[in-house]
């Protein structure tokens, strides 16, 4: 089965979720295709508090940077990139700037001079490409993950923690039931944890 699925490197939810889907593969037979969508973009022309403006403009830099690592090598560079960020920015709990990049692209022996792409606005079409191909599937009162798989797409799903084993394959396996049918649009509750990564 493959499946495709959308995240931004800042987003936490997403992260919690990308580490379900590792665990995912690890017990049904799925190939994942992982792509950027921006939160930066997705906010730009929407009202936000003040210290969340300065976050959406230093997200713009890991998304750029993928993919301009993604178009030089190939779309095998995507996982262990967003794998990087989000180990320091999530787990390591460090700021998005210049330095959590640069540190990024040593951990994997990559060109140091792809640093420029995370201020290189030319970079931004190919971010919002990737963004559209994933989020137009679902609309726009959703933020990521997104995932689509066998003919569909949805945001979500928000869990925490992730589960292991084989509770992350009955997980996907109801993932999988509510995208098979075509009428299945939404199912939600309200968060009572917040990301919870160990």
């Amino acid at each position: 089965m493959q499946a495709d699925f959308w995240f931004d490197p800042m987003c936490p939810w997403a992260w919690m979720t990308s580490r379900w889907m590792l665990e995912v593969q690890k017990v049904r037979d799925v190939q994942v295709a992982w792509h950027v969508m921006s939160l930066s973009y997705l906010n730009a022309n929407k009202e936000v508090p003040e210290n969340y403006k300065a976050k959406m403009i230093a997200g713009w830099g890991p998304v750029r940077v993928i993919e301009a690592a993604r178009a030089a090598q190939g779309e095998k560079i995507v996982l262990p990139l967003y794998n990087a960020f989000g180990t320091r920015i999530h787990l390591q709990k460090q700021e998005i700037n210049d330095q959590l990049i640069a540190d990024v692209l040593n951990d994997l022996n990559l060109p140091a001079d792809l640093i420029n792409a995370a201020s290189d606005s030319t970079w931004d079409e190919a971010v919002k490409k990737s963004h559209h191909d994933g989020m137009d599937q679902v609309g726009t009162d959703v933020g990521t993950p997104v995932i689509a798989v066998a003919g569909s797409a949805f945001f979500g799903p928000v869990i925490s923690p992730a589960p292991k084993g084989d509770a992350a394959g009955k997980l996907w396996d109801g993932v999988v039931a509510c995208a098979q049918y075509p009428g299945f649009f939404e199912l939600k509750r309200s968060r009572t944890v917040g990301p919870i990564f160990d």
